[in-house]
């Protein structure tokens, strides 16, 4: 049996979120637009931070019900917030360094088992991932990430230049790092846990003033845009790129929720401190994703487009299936020990503390 939290029935919810979050008037369109222009009922639609994200309306082999809501196996409890301020170190980090696999209309998270029912996408890492992605399905799968052991799917609204696809070329970096002071308590994530970084339907304000807002879009020597860029310095070492910081904070409980972020929290100030700890409610400490993703495009960019629209409708999804072996010893050597790693583990600003993997990317 099952158990979720006490809720509205969906057309209830749906209404009241979006009623709260964009207003009352702003409901029709919100329902009407949806993902990648496609009608969404307000029934399947819950809003977070003013953006409206489609909720799983569809059974899986992950969500069985299909209520959106998908239970931890071993939810981790009685956890609070660390306060604790380890030794200082600048970097408590490691790379996922992953091409790029694939484009599809496709988003297991949002829409699971509903191929091309999304705006298009550009898959990283696991080479299978598709609208009926399961945990089960995406577990031991091959990838594209430097290491064998990362089978985790990473995905992001297709970028254009008019009709033209433009795809990263080579391995992207995909850093993972300690989004609070005490990176010491930083765990690894739970297999199967999912959720959307930022919203296609954000505003320009919204973009800019999202917590994992870096430095917005940049080429050249032009840095925080909001949107692309008028142009860029047509060479051929000028590339378009975007920095996009993931919440790290995570309830324990739910591996997914209906609107695909409430289960995730980013670090909060603590009172009379400079130091970044988890809120209460979500109070475990899990790596921080940063997607620095680079576009092979410049000079005039008045035609460059984002599948789901403008430049601040950036947003991207990832699925956790790494082997739990290997991301917990690059967790436990990178992270927790405070090392600048890349995808082997290995710091060469330290190179006494070793590696974490071998040099096939794989546990010694």
């Amino acid at each position: 049996m099952r158990s979720s939290p006490k809720r509205l029935p969906a057309l209830l919810l749906g209404t009241a979120l979006l009623a709260s979050a964009l207003g009352a008037g702003t409901i029709a369109s919100a329902s009407a637009s949806g993902d990648g222009g496609r009608e969404v009922p307000v029934a399947a639609a819950v809003a977070h931070a003013g953006h409206p994200v489609a909720a799983s309306t569809r059974t899986s082999a992950d969500d069985p019900d299909g209520d959106g809501y998908i239970p931890a196996p071993v939810p981790v409890t009685g956890v609070t917030p660390s306060s604790a301020d380890p030794p200082h170190r600048y970097f408590h980090e490691f790379q996922a360094n992953c091409s790029v696999t694939h484009t599809a209309p496709d988003d297991p998270v949002v829409y699971p088992g509903q191929p091309g029912r999304s705006h298009d996408h550009t898959f990283m890492g696991n080479t299978s991932t598709d609208a009926y992605s399961t945990t089960a399905s995406l577990d031991g799968g091959a990838t594209t990430c430097k290491a064998p052991g990362d089978a985790s799917g990473y995905w992001m609204p297709s970028l254009f230049k008019g009709d033209r696809k433009i795809l990263p070329v080579g391995p992207q970096t995909i850093y993972y790092k300690s989004g609070v002071t005490d990176y010491t308590s930083v765990r690894p994530f739970p297999k199967g846990l999912r959720f959307v970084v930022g919203g296609p339907m954000q505003s320009a304000d919204e973009f800019r003033h999202h917590p994992g807002f870096v430095e917005g879009w940049e080429c050249g020597d032009s840095y925080f845009n909001v949107d692309f860029p008028a142009s860029c310095p047509d060479r051929a070492d000028v590339q378009l790129n975007i920095r996009f910081q993931a919440p790290s904070c995570w309830d324990g409980k739910y591996l997914d929720t209906p609107d695909h972020m409430s289960h995730m929290a980013y670090p909060v100030v603590r009172p009379g401190t400079n130091d970044n700890v988890c809120p209460a409610g979500h109070p475990v400490a899990v790596p921080m994703i940063e997607f620095k993703m680079a576009f092979p495009v410049n000079g005039d960019m008045s035609q460059v487009r984002l599948a789901s629209g403008r430049g601040y409708s950036f947003h991207y999804d990832f699925f956790d299936a790494w082997d739990d072996a290997t991301l917990k010893a690059l967790v436990g050597h990178c992270v927790v020990g405070g090392l600048q790693c890349d995808a082997r583990g290995y710091d060469q600003t330290h190179p006494e503390a070793g590696a974490a993997l071998d040099e096939n990317y794989r546990l010694p």
